[in-house]
């Protein structure tokens, strides 16, 4: 079975076990409106016997799914409907559930929690994991619940939390294993066979020296494939891939994605060891930015969770949406300007979306481009000038050929030669702003300090539609009228 059809029926059985989920929590409703209109002397002993029933069905449910499947059916119910399949959820499970919990739905359930109660919750977490979920509360709420936590929980949280957001140092994980290179390959052995429990993605061993610093990594093919006998320093890879706590999250994804890492050894700046990032922290990282990239292209300033109260979520979508109604102000005073010169030629009314459209096209393949190279930190002054001639000779080439298919389907329509010569010039022309523009407004935002994705689509949409009502209109002014 390919793995697409193993993730279809993946999702499959995800949405029928939040169908059963929803249709058990159906009849408990239903079942508890018939008891409560029952006898009053049977009421208590029939609800009580209903009410466990049900109990028993929804907590056996939830108890056989992997943590990141039930917060799916989380996410997915109404507010009541969630409230009453979290409290089903077994204590030492729910602090794994919370981890793989979307941001909105997360503060959602941890709001109505009190510190002892979320405190109570996390404590089975390791403390990298707790760390990341206080970071989600409000500060009074993260300190009060930090305070209820075990003294050595305490120190490792707040050395974590010590660290900036966007930071390696704040994605680490605390749990690693470090060994000597003096040691030998057989003692290395011994003491691995010694541990109750591996840390997780495990793929190598970290080597330091009597001080703590980082020396090399040995890797479990070194390990059990070279000859026990030999000290680790012979075998060991003695220049690694490792990150400061300070470096940037973006900088780790970048290192991870091209050395294809499954973890790497994070130090400070006296290069000594403190914890280690392994690649599901990172991918949790991609898919983070990938969501917050998609929400911020449509104008969303936060994740959103479906059953938002309404005024949140109208007030979450209100800045962009103010935005957008002033560029179509603007791209309609352009048309305004012209009204003269389209009630002469209304074939100019069907014609000028279409200039628009083109334009908008082709600017927001230049932005996806420019901003990929952002990201991947490409686009030094050389690699500039390159890629806006190459994004110029596109526009070019496409504006010519679709500047002739369009003029000749004009021709085609309107029967009108010098028309069919003003929209296909239009085109062109349009093409070249998208092309130009594609490539400056997101480099302009980035100068200023704004983020690129957040922007860079309404305002490119506004310049295309502005410039190509203009550009098509003016042209018909100058030859056609």
């Amino acid at each position: 079975m390919t793995d697409s059809a193993q993730e279809r029926l993946h999702h499959s059985h995800l949405e029928r076990a939040r169908e059963q989920i929803i249709d058990l929590l159906t009849r408990q409703q239903v079942e508890r409106e018939l008891v409560s209109r029952s006898e009053v002397s049977k009421q208590d002993v029939v609800a009580q016997l209903v009410a466990r029933q049900q109990q028993a069905q929804l907590e056996q449910k939830l108890a056989h799914l992997h943590p990141a499947d039930v917060a799916f059916i989380l996410e997915a119910l109404p507010p009541d409907a969630r409230e009453t399949a979290w409290g089903l959820v077994r204590p030492e499970r729910r602090g794994a559930v919370l981890l793989e919990t979307n941001e909105a739905v997360l503060r959602a359930l941890l709001g109505d929690m009190r510190p002892e109660e979320i405190a109570a919750v996390v404590r089975h977490l390791d403390p990298d994991d707790i760390a990341e979920l206080l970071t989600e509360l409000p500060e009074e709420l993260s300190q009060a619940v930090l305070e209820r936590l075990d003294r050595d929980d305490q120190a490792e949280v707040r050395s974590v939390l010590s660290f900036p957001d966007d930071s390696v140092g704040s994605m680490m994980d605390l749990d690693f294993l470090s060994i000597r290179e003096d040691t030998s390959l057989e003692a290395v052995l011994r003491l691995l066979r010694r541990q109750k429990k591996l840390p997780a993605e495990i793929n190598q061993l970290i080597v330091v020296d009597r001080a703590g610093h980082l020396r090399g990594v040995l890797s479990l093919d070194q390990l059990l494939l070279s000859d026990p006998e030999k000290a680790v320093r012979e075998v060991m890879t003695a220049e690694p891939t490792f990150f400061y706590t300070g470096d940037d999250i973006d900088d780790a994804v970048s290192a991870f994605e091209k050395y294809d890492l499954i973890s790497a050894p994070v130090v400070n700046l006296h290069k000594q060891v403190v914890g280690r990032i392994p690649v599901d922290a990172v991918v949790d990282a991609i898919k983070a930015r990938a969501q917050s990239d998609s929400l911020r292209q449509v104008g969303l300033r936060e994740e959103e969770d479906l059953f938002a109260p309404v005024m949140a979520s109208a007030k979450n979508r209100w800045p962009w949406l103010a935005l957008n109604l002033l560029t179509a102000f603007v791209a309609s005073r352009v048309i305004g300007a012209f009204e003269d010169i389209i009630v002469q030629l209304v074939a100019l009314a069907a014609l000028m979306p279409i200039v628009a459209s083109i334009g908008g096209n082709t600017g927001n393949q230049t932005v996806a481009l420019v901003i990929r190279g952002i990201a991947l930190d490409q686009l030094g002054p050389t690699q500039l000038r390159k890629m806006f001639s190459k994004e110029f000779s596109i526009a070019t080439i496409n504006g010519g050929l679709w500047g002739v298919v369009l003029g000749v389907a004009t021709m085609a329509l309107y029967h009108n030669l010098p028309l069919s010569l003003v929209i296909a010039v239009a085109v062109l022309l349009n093409l070249w702003v998208a092309a130009t523009m594609g490539v400056l407004i997101p480099l302009t935002l980035q100068r200023f300090g704004r983020d690129p994705v957040m922007g860079s689509s309404v305002l490119l949409t506004a310049m295309t539609d502005s410039m190509g009502f203009f550009i098509f209109l003016a042209l018909a002014a100058a030859f056609l009228v």
